[in-house]
């Protein structure tokens, strides 16, 4: 979930078989080495922001497992578990769930065939985009509508994803009511309402941004996108995620923020 402040934050080390997980980047296989102190890097920049990080240890034939994101969707009135749309990663949420509960009430993705990763769920303002994706499908983001239209709050908006693994692969909040978005989502009507910034043309990646406490967090590599975004009054700190990128992972999967 994307929101502006948070004071709580929920990650998980990569495991020994990290080379394991899914992908499609074609980069090569990530040095586990390399991405235990880039994640050693991500929670300090979430704790110099004033966030309290729970740090959970690698999760056994789980590779996938760091991409915490994925697993659950938290509201300030609930903690949704999703249902992956990647088979070999339903096994992670149960042991999110137990987290989660120590802090949220916690309701579950359960209907037959409903997928929903929550790579593809951005919310701005009170508006929960879904991506429409290889991950998520109508089935996941109606049940996932369903469990929060009760508090008469949210509006759900479908955005069909055609690159990309998730819908925040090419769009995220960088300030209030302001997006950076690629190029190939920012026709969508669905984004008509607020300010775009486009990603510079070859920096497609860095769309994956992660505002936190007035802070927006970008990844390393991408001076273009830097600019661009230091150009909209934006305090960045820039990190480096080149292990998660081959792994096809960004800022906002290693993190549970609410």
């Amino acid at each position: 979930m994307d929101k502006i402040f948070f004071t709580k934050a929920i990650t998980r080390l990569p495991g020994e078989d990290f080379a394991n997980g899914l992908t499609t980047s074609g980069l090569g296989l990530p040095d586990l080495s390399l991405a235990v102190n880039q994640h050693t890097e991500y929670i300090s920049a979430l704790k110099r922001l004033n966030i309290d990080v729970d740090v959970l240890p690698p999760l056994s034939g789980m590779p996938d497992a760091c991409f915490v994101e994925d697993t659950a969707i938290v509201t300030e009135e609930t903690a949704v578990i999703t249902h992956p749309g990647a088979v070999s990663r339903t096994g992670e949420t149960d042991s999110i769930s137990a987290v989660l509960s120590q802090y949220k009430s916690v309701r579950r993705i359960n209907g037959k065939g409903a997928t929903i990763d929550g790579g593809d769920v951005l919310l701005v303002g009170d508006t929960f985009f879904v991506g429409i994706s290889n991950r998520t499908n109508r089935a996941g983001m109606d049940e996932f509508a369903a469990i929060l239209t009760p508090y008469n709050r949210y509006k759900f908006v479908p955005v069909e994803v055609a690159d990309g693994l998730h819908l925040k692969s090419g769009v995220t909040q960088i300030a209030p009511y302001k997006l950076f978005i690629t190029k190939e989502l920012a026709d969508n009507p669905a984004f008509t309402p607020y300010k775009k910034v486009i990603v510079p043309d070859g920096e497609e990646y860095a769309a994956n941004t992660l505002l936190i406490n007035g802070t927006l967090l970008m990844s390393g590599g991408f001076p273009k996108s830097a600019q661009v975004c230091k150009d909209e009054g934006c305090k960045v700190i820039v990190l480096n995620m080149s292990e998660y990128r081959k792994m096809d992972g960004a800022l906002t999967c290693l993190s549970l923020r609410f």
